[in-house]
């Protein structure tokens, strides 16, 4: 057994020591080594997801952009039909189909659309597909009510779904509510279905080329049910995230590879086999190295045999850092001095011949920008031996720039003098990707930005009037909306609603170009009044909407119509032509009440009415008795179409007489309205309710059908009445229809006639109504000029239309008993008619005296009280019977 002195034992634990200290640089390297390859290898994970992350966002974020354009094209396209309906309420289905082949002309994702007045399906396109859907009434089907209604509610687009449809397959139900432009009155829904397959796929959200799983959802943090497309696990997945807002909804967005996420890089572990290698290449042979010290120690006589291993050793060590491009240093902090290896001086440009570098080669080279840093963080390891890992760029002579990444650890030699052992490596190629992937970022950024702003604009130019550049009357929609319910006593709201009174005669007489700037000079007055905190809005073709606030609404509002008024009466100067438009305000405040703002506009659009039937250029301001008027005229307007439907509406009929002879010679026929409460009511109660409803033309064709029957019933009855007048209103003469109607109805030529008011104002150069004038005469049928003496036909215009009688205004006839001026004016007319060859009937003749004065005028046709009030059909065949017996029997 082998024996130990003392002095051999109290010596080991010292060799121990000793004998470590020849690994402190190989700890030192391997640790710098190490830090520095599990640094890079995190960096190059990091990278590799980050890029991953960017190509997703940036595919997706395409997608998003795709479907949100598609969305809104589609929504967009119906717009245009949904403002013709609402311009033209009573629109045919052949209409209809006209319009919407055109908007479907257009590539879009539209699988049909549909037109429910009063919310029954009337009109769908296209036709032979949907028109199982006529008659379809959204109050009977739950289904689809809801969405029905909340576009309804909500008075815009509202879009529901995808929901599977009847037709098969799903669709997006996009709702548009509809109000009369001619009244604002609610006239229903108009409903389109976007094919949702189709949207998806030209959306490239499944086709095959994509390369994402997406799925959208309703909620940022979906349940199961509010996932409509996709699969809801991928929200739940480290997914990469957008949303679309739609200015009614918001959809969520999420994708991820069709793969998942790549965790590794394709080329990582042939990577890391090369770091291993570079690593082991530099530590073995420090750890070598430190063997072969210790055993020089310990037996000189192996001190040759470990120097050729030395040498071996470090061989292979130059071979490994030349196929890794590390190069290694070793810095003096006493001396300055630097230990460059070949690689290391092939990065600083050193000559390969020099035997020492110094501090100052190493500060030369580095860029100016960074060596203050560089420096700082060497003198910190120095000063506190903390590990040296930093990076800079270096500058070669011809200028270049390189980045050089630094990691170095300190240890002190046997002398106890420090050192600073580390290595280098060019990471160029890493900084140079990392930029272009900043900059790729920057653009996907840049991109959504552009997108944004897009977006932005697409929402200013659908809340403003592109003409005038006025809020518009969904801008004026959502300010109501926003202001529902906020009324303070001490702050009201007020809307002044302004209407043009002769913007139609400017666009008719100078074209749409002068109504355009009619408009443009409009808004430029308009905004000259309003201050700051008001606005003005252009909610039609020529309606505007100011609204204003504050404690004391009631007196501005007051003032600023009336300075309106005053402003648009002066003349506006269009082409060297001074036209004077004029306008008519409606005004309605907010009171204790407190009325919400869309009932505030409803009261301005009651005021405004009466503005115009009180002579126009004026303002009114809403009041209660208004309030009930509205009402009432409501009312009676339901009633009226009512009656329309119910065969209440009939002719009563006056007869007509030769004044020479007093022989019945013809009857004019006057509507009467048969009201199941008020019983008969004469014209002046609904005739201009039935202008505003525009069936003036429907009341005249119901008068003339049924009169023309009782003039067969009259002839089947031996009844003589030669001659038949029915009134027309302009409306109907311009009505095409009316023509086509008049070819089947029987009538002999000369025994109708046609009375028209000559207020229609025969002086406007009104080809159609010449036209259809000229039609009539053709057609057998006279045409007789009613109320003259109150209206302003000239002589010229009565020659050129030519009438067969002209009947002078009972206002004319009335005073001739006692005013010698208006007999001498009632002759006049008479000898006007006379020199044309127009017959001339006078109405309102209720006294003796005034048909002994008229016949001694040389007037020929009487028609009054004095004879005969109107009279039913049955009572008129008992007078007529009676008379023409009287008539017999003193002949």
């Amino acid at each position: 057994m082998a024996t130990f002195s003392h002095s051999d034992k109290s010596m080991r634990p010292i060799q121990k020591a000793f004998g470590l200290s020849y690994f402190i640089p190989a700890i030192v390297v391997i640790a710098a080594v190490a830090i520095g390859f599990v640094q890079s290898d995190n960096e190059e994970h990091e990278r590799f997801l980050a890029e991953q992350r960017l190509v997703a966002s940036e595919r997706l974020a395409q997608v998003s952009a795709r479907l949100e354009t598609q969305i809104h094209g589609n929504v967009n396209l119906i717009q245009g039909l949904v403002a013709a309906i609402a311009a033209n309420p009573n629109m045919t289905q052949a209409q209809f189909s006209a319009l919407s082949e055109r908007i479907f002309s257009v590539p879009s994702q539209l699988r049909n659309v549909v037109a429910a007045p009063n919310l029954v399906v009337q009109n769908v396109y296209p036709f032979d597909e949907n028109k199982q859907l006529i008659g379809q009434d959204y109050n009977a089907n739950p289904k689809q009510s809801g969405s029905v209604f909340e576009a309804i509610k909500r008075r815009k687009t509202t879009i529901a779904g995808p929901v599977k449809l009847m037709q098969g397959g799903h669709g997006l139900l996009a709702r548009y509510p509809v109000f009369s432009i001619g009244n604002g009155h609610f006239w229903g829904v108009v409903s389109a279905v976007i094919d949702a397959e189709r949207l998806y796929r030209d959306s490239n959200i499944n086709s095959d080329q994509q390369t994402l799983n997406i799925a959208i959802a309703r909620r940022p943090q979906p349940s199961v049910k509010d996932v409509f497309v996709g699969d809801p696990a991928v929200f739940v997945d480290d997914a990469v995230r957008t949303r679309i807002e739609l200015g009614y909804d918001t959809w969520y967005l999420a994708a991820v590879p069709k793969g998942g996420w790549l965790q590794e890089p394709p080329a990582i572990f042939v990577s890391r086999i090369y770091a291993a290698m570079v690593a082991i290449g530099i530590i073995a042979p420090l750890i070598w190295a430190g063997l072969l010290m210790r055993q020089r120690h310990r037996n000189l006589i192996i001190l040759q045999q470990s120097e050729e291993e030395l040498e071996e050793v470090s061989h292979r060590l130059g071979l490994a850092l030349d196929s890794s491009g590390i190069g290694v240093w070793e810095y003096h902090p006493e001396s300055g001095k630097l230990i460059w290896d070949r690689r290391m001086r092939e990065m600083y440009y050193g000559s390969p011949d020099r035997d020492a570098f110094f501090y100052e080669d190493w500060k030369k080279a580095i860029h100016p920008d960074d060596i203050q840093a560089a420096q700082e963080e060497l003198l910190q390891t120095v000063a506190e031996g903390v590990p040296y890992i930093t990076q800079f760029r270096i500058v070669s002579p011809t200028g270049e720039i390189r980045y050089i990444r630094a990691n170095g650890r300190v240890y002190s030699t046997a002398g106890r003098e420090m050192r600073i052992v580390g290595a280098n490596w060019d990471v160029t190629k890493d900084m140079l990707l990392q930029a272009e992937l900043r900059e790729a970022r920057s653009r996907a950024e840049e991109q959504n930005a552009q997108l944004r702003a897009t977006r932005r604009t697409l929402e200013h130019q659908s809340l403003h009037d592109a003409l005038t550049g006025l809020p518009n009357r969904r801008f004026l929609d959502q300010f109501m909306e926003a202001g529902s319910g906020k009324a303070e006593k001490s702050h009201r709201l007020a809307f002044i609603h302004v209407d043009l009174d002769r913007f139609k005669e400017v666009n008719d007489t100078f074209g749409h170009a002068a109504g355009d700037e009619v408009l443009r000079q409009t808004t430029a007055r308009l905004l000259d009044l309003v201050t700051p905190d008001e606005f003005a809005s252009r909610v039609g073709g020529d309606e505007f909407v100011i609204a204003t606030s504050g404690p004391c609404v009631e007196r501005r509002s007051r003032e600023l119509a009336q300075a309106i008024v005053r402003s648009l009466a002066r003349p506006i100067e269009i082409g060297g032509h001074k036209c004077r438009i004029g306008c008519s305000a409606g005004i309605s405040c907010q009171t204790a009440s407190m009325e919400e703002p869309r009932e505030l506009l409803v009261n301005a659009d009651i005021a405004l009415y009466e503005a115009k039937k009180r002579g126009r250029n004026r303002f009114e301001i809403f009041s209660d008795e208004l309030r009930m008027a509205a009402v009432l005229r409501k009312t009676m307007s339901d009633e009226f179409l009512t009656a329309l439907e119910h065969d209440q509406i009939v002719p009563y009929f006056q007869p007509q007489f030769d004044a020479r002879t007093l022989q019945i010679v013809g009857v004019e026929a006057l509507a009467r309205w048969q009201h199941p409460q008020r019983g008969t009511l004469a014209p002046d109660r609904f005739l201009d309710i039935a202008e505003s409803l525009n069936r003036a033309a429907d009341l005249d064709a119901v008068i003339l059908e049924k009169a023309l029957f009782q003039s067969v019933r009259w002839k089947a009855l031996g009844l003589d009445v030669p001659h038949l007048s029915v009134n027309i209103s302009a409306q109907r003469i311009k009505d095409g229809r009316m023509f086509d109607r008049l070819a089947d109805l029987q009538f002999s030529p000369g025994s109708l006639s046609f009375e028209l008011l000559e207020s229609i104002s025969f002086d406007d150069h009104d080809e159609d109504l010449r036209t259809a004038i000229t039609r009539l005469k053709s057609l057998g049928i006279d045409i007789e000029i009613d109320d003259f003496g109150t209206g302003h036909a000239s002589i010229v215009s009565l020659i050129e239309l030519g009438p067969k009688r002209l009947k002078i205004d009972r206002k004319l006839i009335s005073p001739i008993e006692d005013s010698a001026s208006q007999r001498r004016l009632v002759a006049s007319i008479i000898e006007i008619g006379r020199s044309q060859d127009i017959e001339i009937v006078a109405e309102g003749v209720e006294t003796g005296k005034h048909i002994e004065i008229l016949r001694g005028l040389g007037c020929h046709v009487l028609q009054g009280y004095a004879f005969s009030k109107p009279l039913a059909a049955a009572e008129f065949i008992t007078f007529v019977e009676n008379w023409q017996a009287r008539q017999c029997a003193d002949g």
